[in-house]
């Protein structure tokens, strides 16, 4: 069994160009992310998507039962691949992720998809929490530009500020090339 796993979270309709909640550079997210993928089912890594859906038919994006809310093309998960279903940016949160990954014996992780400062992060920080060995692959990460206080704030902005702390503290932070090398 493998002892690494990868986990692409989000990578879904909604964050694409024409999106409801589009994410900076999410085609070239999506390209490294399936660049990962390959790699990880070539080597027989355990794969595992992560598929946000909303609480509500109401909510901005991901809605339940939506094209939006399904996982982009790109990075279609094979029959033997699993998909997670959450609600919440943290993907070990009220999932079996967890479960999925102890009994596979899975140590070390590699994450990617989108949110940057959301679901990335939350699942990252969570990762660690768990004791698994963790990379964050930043060129297959999307983030958005927000704002707060009245300050704008630019995706690339927001991907430094959610990059450096994990990079800092919780993870391995790679581009795909240096991850591939």
């Amino acid at each position: 069994m493998p002892d690494t796993a990868l986990i692409l979270i989000d990578i879904q309709n909604d964050y694409f160009p024409g999106g409801s909640w589009e994410v900076d550079r999410m085609e070239t997210v999506a390209a490294n992310a399936a660049r990962l993928l390959d790699h990880a089912r070539g080597k027989g890594d355990l794969v595992i998507h992560i598929r946000h859906e909303a609480g509500s038919d109401k909510a901005p994006f991901f809605r339940p039962g939506t094209p939006g809310a399904q996982i982009n093309d790109s990075v279609r998960p094979q029959e033997t691949e699993a998909v997670v279903l959450k609600h919440r940016p943290n993907s070990f949160h009220e999932t079996d992720l967890l479960d999925r990954l102890r009994d596979a014996g899975v140590t070390t992780l590699t994450i990617c998809g989108a949110m940057t400062q959301m679901c990335v992060d939350a699942t990252t920080r969570a990762a660690v929490d768990h004791g698994f060995k963790t990379t964050v692959v930043s060129d297959a990460c999307g983030a958005k530009a927000t704002s707060f206080g009245g300050v704008d704030v630019p995706a690339k902005v927001v991907q430094a500020a959610f990059l450096a702390p994990l990079e800092m503290s919780y993870a391995k932070v790679l581009t795909t090339d240096e991850f591939l090398a």
